[in-house]
């Protein structure tokens, strides 16, 4: 006789040893990557773009594949990354708004 329990443990699936690897030596080119902007002194704006697109890049991976984002309905992955995005684009508008108020008031209030 079938239990509930064994039901539930037969629809389940286990991804493949594999991937978890590839994700991992990914991860270490990744952070290799990043280490290199620092050791090849890269400066200026350049320095800060290549760190961000390898945060990115490497917090991408860990969520889809170590956090198990990449198997879920779509529903759930735009509940989960819409709202943070959200607050990402209000953070950036505000940013220009507090520079433009920061230059109106300088060029204002400056003898």
């Amino acid at each position: 006789m079938s239990t509930h329990a064994d039901t539930a443990h037969a629809g389940t699936t286990q991804h493949p040893i594999s991937v978890y690897l590839w994700i991992w030596l990914l991860l270490f080119v990744l952070s290799a990557f990043s280490y290199m902007v620092d050791y090849f002194h890269v400066q200026g704006l350049l320095r800060w773009s290549l760190i961000l697109v390898f945060m990115f890049l490497k917090a991408g991976l860990i969520v889809s594949i170590f956090m198990h984002m990449k198997w879920e309905r779509l529903a759930l992955k735009l509940a989960i990354l819409v709202p943070p995005l959200c607050l990402l684009v209000l953070i950036g508008l505000m940013a220009i708004e507090g520079d433009y108020t920061f230059l109106t008031r300088t060029a204002t209030f400056t003898p």
